[in-house]
């Protein structure tokens, strides 16, 4: 199993297939009334220097750390455009953890653990990467800025 074997949702509520993406994916959980929620210019900035030669940055707007995406899909849209100029795709909400936790996002966890093993994800703005054959190859702690990645997106793209 890898990451083109998912179809995730996306804002509008219409099904987005993973293997339609052929490039590098950088995954995070993204919420608008976070401390990290600054590094959706750097995840912007990702996607305009990486963009065109592969890299798909996709967020997954969440909810259930400090309720700090509380908005609904048009909010969170109008939020990121309007504070970041965010041009890459912002999906629809998802759980992470939990029960109610998306797919997608438990495959995630469990190919890639956090600290010492354990698969839950922490808080906000937890990165992950995919290399263009679906594998995840890293997953960043929300502390890492974006611009942290910049080294290991281009060894994914050459």
């Amino acid at each position: 199993m890898n990451a083109h074997d998912f179809t995730v949702k996306q804002a509008d509520g219409t099904p987005l297939d993973l293997k339609t993406v052929e490039g590098p994916i950088l995954v995070v959980n993204t919420a608008s009334k976070c401390g990290f929620t600054p590094q959706y210019e750097g995840l912007e900035a990702l996607h305009r220097e990486y963009g065109a030669r592969g890299l798909t940055v996709l967020g997954f707007p969440c909810n259930q750390f400090g309720s700090q995406e509380p908005g609904d899909a048009a909010e969170i849209a109008n939020f990121c455009s309007l504070t970041y100029d965010v041009s890459f795709p912002v999906l629809g909400k998802v759980e992470v953890n939990g029960s109610g936790a998306d797919p997608f996002w438990k495959w995630l966890k469990h190919e890639k653990p956090g600290l010492l093993g354990l698969e839950g994800i922490k808080w906000n703005f937890t990165k992950f990467l995919i290399d263009k054959q679906g594998k995840v190859v890293s997953r960043h702690a929300p502390t890492e800025k974006p611009e942290s990645l910049k080294s290991e997106i281009e060894g994914l793209l050459a």
